[in-house]
């Protein structure tokens, strides 16, 4: 369920990627068509795939794309039904093609699709005044809607959540049972972008977010929508106030995360973590389960599970109050 809300071209000739890519081939291309780009772990055959970084070796040996985006010195880690495709800058080349496929991918315009709750079939929900509701939504029973609120296109909301107000949710799935309070935004593009003298170029967003049965997400939270997989909340993790989770963060279940927490993207939290205020957690971590991260703290490599760790750079929780007497 990686991206149901996103219009795709249903494919696309690998001729055309390579001439797309400014890159010359030995093979006959003319006949080979792409069915999709997806992540290591999600693409199957006929689709093309993207690895930079030693870090996803392990899922690089196992991905069934049947093409691969990469480096020269990281072709190796590739299985023998993948085919590689050594390019200069691999994500700059991933962003132009999932653009190709996924055309809407990089727009967040305010959604002029909107239109007032009371001239929808939703006006039995109890709700606040000035909510909006956009196109392809789905809101369940028991359901209730803050002020000023708006739920843009391509939103599903379960059973008996509530909604604050002066909060915007699009792109997302909201499972029964959460709530999320009031000034949120929820859904819209991550931080991913090229920099680049003349123009930056845009990372596209073909994920969601998707929040588990039994969550709160409080006041203020900012949760981005997934680039190449889905944000993740997992089941009955609350978050506090002023909390950012970037694109592609998945929490695992029962977690709990204080005030001003930052995620950077495509961190993997496990389940029954507690991260204390303030704390800043870097990208492309993995932190296990039943981890404590004490506030304040600055958390730059991967966590193991059952640790309890504070301090910038974060450590365990015994050697920093040891170097700390």
């Amino acid at each position: 369920m990686l991206n149901p809300f996103f219009s795709k071209k249903e494919s696309i000739l690998l001729s055309e990627i390579f001439k797309l890519l400014n890159l010359e081939s030995k093979l006959d291309l003319a006949a080979i068509r792409i069915q999709d780009i997806k992540d290591l772990n999600s693409a199957s055959k006929n689709c093309i795939t993207f690895f930079h970084s030693k870090k996803y070796s392990e899922l690089a040996k196992s991905t069934k794309a049947s093409y691969c985006l990469t480096k020269d010195n990281l072709k190796e880690y590739l299985p023998s039904t993948c085919q590689s495709i050594i390019v200069e800058n691999v994500l700059i080349a991933t962003a132009l093609i999932t653009e190709k496929f996924y055309p809407d991918s990089t727009n967040d315009d305010y959604d002029t699709t909107v239109i007032e709750i009371e001239k929808t079939s939703f006006d039995e929900i109890k709700h606040g005044k000035n909510v909006l509701i956009g196109k392809n939504v789905k809101i369940g029973s028991n359901c209730q809607i803050g002020h000023n609120t708006i739920i843009e296109k391509n939103v599903h909301i379960g059973e008996n959540c509530k909604i604050g107000s002066n909060t915007i949710i699009r792109n997302s799935i909201i499972k029964n049972n959460v709530t999320i309070l009031d000034n949120c935004i929820i859904g819209k593009k991550g931080f991913g972008f090229f920099p680049n003298k003349e123009k930056n170029i845009r990372y596209p967003h073909i994920g969601i977010v998707l929040i588990n049965e039994n969550c709160e997400i409080g006041c203020g939270a900012t949760i981005d929508r997934g680039s190449m997989s889905n944000t993740e909340i997992g089941k009955n993790t609350f978050l506090d106030n002023q909390i950012h989770i970037a694109h592609n963060v998945k929490i695992g279940a029962n977690s709990i995360i204080a005030g001003q927490v930052g995620i950077a993207g495509s961190s993997i939290i496990g389940s029954n973590v507690r991260i204390g205020g303030q704390a800043g957690i870097s990208g492309h971590l993995k932190i296990g389960d039943n981890v404590d991260i004490a506030g304040g703290s600055g958390v730059i490599k991967d966590i193991p599970s059952n640790t309890k760790v504070m301090g910038y750079p974060a450590k365990n929780i015994r050697e920093f109050l040891r170097e700390n007497k």
